[in-house]
C-alpha cells in the first residue's frame, strides 16, 4: 500500500500543531483527517478507519488516556501519542493503555517520518515477522538461538538475553516499557524489578554494540523503557531489516 492510499487522523486541539503535522504528512502523500476534540476524534476514527492516529493527551473535553482505551476496545490501529508533558509516568501510562509510541513536542520532520514508517510497517505485518534479526554486524536467528557475523564468528547470548532481544524485536523501532519487558521476559511477578533490565541491557550492549557507552541500536527511553532500532552501521553499510 502506498502513502497516497493511506490516511492519518490527527486528534489535537492546537491548530498550529495540526497545521504542522498536516503539512509534513501531506508532503509524504498521506491523506490527513483532523479533529480538535476527543469526541470528534472518536467519531472520525469510526467513520474514516484511518491507518494511523496521532493523539494529543491534553484534549479539552476528555482525557487522551480514556480515548486510547476506548479505541483499543474495537481497533488495533497504531496510535502515536503527541506529548508535551515532562512527566515520564504519563508516557508509560499511555503506552500501557495501548498506545504504540509517543512523539515529544517539539519534533522534527525526520523523526516524524521515521515514527510513522515504523508504526505502519508493524500494522502491515512487515516488521520482524521472520526469525532473523540484523543488529549492527550481527545476524541473529531468534528461533534457532544463534548469532553470527558475516565472517561466521559466533556471538554467545544467554537464554535471558535472547528473550529480551526477542521482546524488543517484536516491537522493532517502538518503545517498550520496563513493565512490559519484565512481564514478557521474566513473568508478572517481576514487573517492578527494573534492576533486572539494567543488568541484562548492559550485558546485551556489551555484546552487540561497538561502543556500549554510546549505544546505536539498543536505546534507552529514560524513565519509560527501551527501543531497538535498525540504522546505518559505522562504516556506511546499511543494517538490513528482517
Amino acid at each position: 500500500m502506498t502513502s497516497a492510499s493511506r490516511s492519518i487522523l490527527i486528534i489535537e486541539d492546537e491548530p498550529q500543531i495540526r497545521r504542522v503535522l498536516r503539512t509534513l504528512l501531506e508532503l509524504e502523500h498521506f491523506r490527513v483527517v483532523e479533529a480538535e476534540s476527543a469526541e470528534r476524534g472518536l467519531s472520525c476514527a469510526r467513520t474514516y478507519k484511518p491507518d494511523l492516529i496521532f493523539l494529543d493527551l491534553g484534549l479539552p473535553d476528555r482525557n487522551g488516556m480514556e480515548l486510547i482505551r476506548e479505541v483499543r476496545a474495537w481497533s488495533r490501529v497504531p496510535i502515536i501519542v503527541l506529548s508535551a508533558r515532562t512527566d515520564e509516568s504519563d508516557k508509560v501510562t499511555a503506552l500501557e493503555a495501548g498506545a504504540d509510541d509517543y512523539l515529544t513536542k517539539p519534533f522534527g520532520p525526520r523523526e516524524l517520518a521515521a515514527r510513522v514508517q515504523v508504526a505502519l510497517r508493524h500494522t502491515a505485518g512487515s516488521g520482524p515477522g521472520g526469525t532473523v534479526l540484523h543488529v549492527g554486524r550481527w545476524h541473529i536467528d531468534l528461533k534457532a538461538r544463534t548469532a553470527r557475523d558475516a565472517h561466521g564468528s559466533e556471538l554467545h547470548l544467554t537464554p535471558i538475553e535472547y528473550r529480551l532481544l526477542e521482546a524488543l524485536a517484536q516491537h522493532l523501532g517502538l518503545v517498550v516499557t520496563h513493565r512490559a519487558l519484565l512481564q514478557q521476559v521474566w513473568g508478572p511477578a517481576y514487573a517492578q524489578q527494573t534492576h533486572y533490565l539494567r543488568v541484562y541491557m548492559k550485558q546485551l550492549r556489551a555484546k552487540l554494540e561497538p561502543d556500549p557507552a554510546r549505544p546505536q541500536w539498543l536505546l534507552t527511553e529514560t524513565g519509560v523503557g527501551y527501543r531497538l532500532v535498525q540504522r546505518e552501521e559505522p562504516g556506511g553499510e546499511q543494517a538490513r531489516e528482517p
